[in-house]
């Protein structure tokens, strides 16, 4: 009785904060247009004459969705013709899931999280398996889901501390939810674990997905060629979130002249503008990827800071520097993917807060593919160090590309799970 009137008072909850809802959506859409398109679909409402029967695949956002294809493609691999239907809650996720459509395959967003409007979605798409990625628990989605008859699996799951202990907090919501799921497919055994604790079944332990990711070559080789036109080391600030650039600024000022060149590469697109008028506040001379095409122009080898607005370039990032600072890892944010700074070779520092990759992060500590710095300031005058030490470097490069390796395999254990679901 609890858990079905803290559904009920959540439903309500959400369909109250509706225009809210939308406002944000609108308001996000004044950098990013994709906010402002195919609004029916968050609520549910299909396009035009809809094709039915594919397996649903949600990314809520760029990791997620670029977490996902190496599942899709392993998927694909064992059965052929599979048709996929990709959702997601962003605008960078979306666009990344396009390039990983195929011909039969639909892509829209995610339904707002009431029933009704979660109903019309699964009436619309009938999918015959879900999957979702990594965090993606909604109360009224897997609650619909399972009354509509269709298995969810939680692929290439992840269930922090911190989280679980929230989560306990709003137990009457949440274990209904993780219940209904059909089975789940975790990174850890830690997170297998919490997840159990929480209320899940059917929890398996698959490794994580994003070992399975191959940086692109031609980034790569792009990323290289861009080094070796540059006579001074170049320190990577990769994935920053707000809050961590400014105490950045202000220790790379305090470094002594001649600096490497520092590489900035903010973790959401929407940013790029703010974290460019921080540089230009702090006194240091910029040039933007955005300006660069093939290569970057003469003069942009002075400058003090290159700022990397791009989407979908981090290979390139890792590859032309010689060693990075991981962001969200020095305000607890929990870190961001630095398995991709491992499968580029590039050595790492990271803060104290990696929650989100606990288990990566004990594995390239281990190795001595990473060192774990104490704050930003320790992270800029390591790195600065760490740029100009070549031995080092290398050794640290070589021992990073072994660990990547090692744990690969997650995507066809996972894609073998997902297929006996659909299967049944």
């Amino acid at each position: 009785m609890t858990e079905t009137l803290v559904r009920a008072a959540y439903a309500l909850l959400l369909r109250l904060a509706l225009p809210a809802y939308f406002a944000r959506l609108w308001w996000r859409g004044r950098r990013e247009p994709a906010y402002r398109a195919h609004w029916g679909e968050r609520l549910g409402f299909a396009p035009a004459n809809p094709s039915t029967g594919r397996l649903w695949l949600h990314a809520v956002s760029l990791g997620e969705t670029h977490a996902a294809a190496p599942l899709i493609a392993a998927l694909r691999a064992r059965r052929p013709g599979l048709r996929l239907l990709l959702t997601h809650g962003t605008a960078t996720g979306r666009e990344a899931g396009a390039r990983l459509l195929r011909e039969g395959d639909a892509q829209v967003w995610l339904p707002y999280d009431t029933p009704g409007a979660v109903r019309r979605f699964l009436r619309a798409h009938r999918p015959v398996v879900g999957v979702l990625m990594e965090t993606e628990i909604w109360p009224a989605l897997l609650a619909e889901a399972e009354a509509a008859g269709v298995p969810m699996v939680l692929a290439n799951a992840r269930l922090s501390a911190r989280s679980a202990a929230k989560g306990l907090r709003l137990r009457a919501l949440l274990h209904p939810a993780l219940t209904g799921l059909a089975c789940v497919l975790a990174q850890t055994e830690a997170d297998a674990a919490r997840l159990r604790e929480a209320g899940a079944r059917g929890v398996a332990v698959m490794g994580n997905l994003k070992f399975d990711l191959a940086p692109d070559p031609q980034l790569l080789a792009r990323g290289r060629e861009w080094r070796g036109a540059l006579v001074r080391p170049v320190v990577l600030a990769a994935s920053t979130r707000e809050g961590e650039e400014a105490p950045l600024l202000q220790a790379w000022s305090a470094l002594p002249a001649p600096r490497p060149l520092l590489l900035l590469v903010p973790r959401h697109p929407q940013r790029f503008d703010e974290v460019a008028a921080m540089v230009a506040a702090a006194g240091f001379s910029l040039q933007r990827r955005s300006s660069f095409g093939e290569r970057p122009p003469v003069d942009a080898a002075a400058a003090d800071v290159w700022l990397g607005d791009s989407l979908g370039e981090m290979a390139l990032y890792f590859a032309l520097a010689d060693v990075a600072l991981l962001g969200g890892s020095f305000a607890p944010l929990g870190g961001h993917n630095l398995i991709e700074a491992a499968a580029c070779g590039c050595p790492l520092l990271m803060g104290p807060h990696t929650f989100n990759f606990a288990l990566a992060a004990e594995l390239s500590l281990a190795a001595g593919a990473a060192e774990r710095v104490a704050d930003i300031d320790a992270a800029v005058q390591r790195g600065a160090a760490l740029a100009h030490d070549t031995a080092a470097r290398a050794a640290m490069s070589a021992l990073a590309l072994d660990v990547a390796g090692r744990h690969r395999g997650a995507a066809e254990r996972m894609a073998q799970a997902v297929l006996d679901r659909l299967r049944r």
